[in-house]
């Protein structure tokens, strides 16, 4: 599962772009227990999502031109600039070149040729998230594309993750692992999953762990937020439900079995 034991190709860092950070920090407070903290990093309220003082994700407001609502992945990269121009020979868009976040890093950002929207983070004074996989974390990236086998080989050029394809009803789901670590297994943090018919666009999803799932739905709808999949149990991997906050960005909770 997903650590703070960062890895070139590892998700170290999240965050939720918002027309509303004031409201949108209230309904993760609500859902999760998080506090916002202004970070004094950028312009326009950037800040830092924490759960017993340590940031497990970050909130800003909506700065690219015909953004929505989301919530962004971003991936471990010594090199930036390397990987953007990885990205434009793989057949992806660089959407914001490599710039420095004063002294804690330096970030880019990217879409797919799916049309799947990540970005990478070098790190700085900022290694990366404080904590993950802990109830109310992050815990797993996963992507839902129409091109899995594509998918695959873009990702695979830029960060050289290794793959497992396991068979679940209904489809062939594939578990993403960093090429770093021994076990490939425990170096896992995410998959790639069939788009659903009628969705032809990529979008990477976040898993974020919690001890009670359907008192969480509760609290998400009871907040504004919207169900996108009821709460359901997957043998083997936990009970699960797909939200959106009250703009429309996408996330998911996961109670996982052990």
């Amino acid at each position: 599962m997903l650590s703070t034991d960062f890895r070139t190709g590892s998700p170290n860092w999240l965050d939720l772009g918002s027309p509303d950070t004031a409201a949108a920090a209230a309904f993760y407070g609500a859902v999760f227990g998080w506090s916002f903290e202004p970070s004094g990093y950028g312009a326009g309220g950037y800040g830092f999502f924490r759960q017993d003082g340590r940031t497990v994700a970050a909130l800003g407001p909506l700065t690219e031109e015909g953004a929505h609502s989301a919530w962004t992945v971003y991936f471990g990269t010594p090199d930036a600039e390397g990987t953007a121009k990885a990205v434009e020979q793989a057949g992806g868009t660089v959407r914001v070149s490599p710039d420095d976040v004063s002294d804690a890093g330096r970030l880019a950002a990217f879409t797919d040729p799916a049309g799947g929207r990540f970005a990478v983070w070098q790190p700085g004074g900022i290694a990366g998230l404080e904590a993950t996989t802990v109830p109310g974390t992050f815990c797993w990236a996963e992507l839902h594309t129409p091109d899995p086998q594509g998918a695959q080989g873009f990702y695979g050029a830029l960060f050289g993750w290794r793959y497992e394809r396991v068979e679940v009803p209904g489809m062939t789901y594939t578990v993403l692992s960093t090429a770093e670590g021994e076990d490939q297994q425990r170096a896992s943090f995410g998959g790639i999953a069939p788009a659903q018919p009628g969705h032809d666009e990529a979008v990477w999803l976040p898993y974020f762990e919690v001890t009670a799932p359907d008192a969480a739905i509760d609290r998400a709808t009871a907040s504004g937020g919207a169900v996108l999949l009821p709460g359901m149990d997957a043998p083997g991997i936990g009970r699960m439900a797909w939200l959106t906050d009250p703009f429309g960005a996408r996330f998911a909770i996961i109670r996982s079995e052990d």
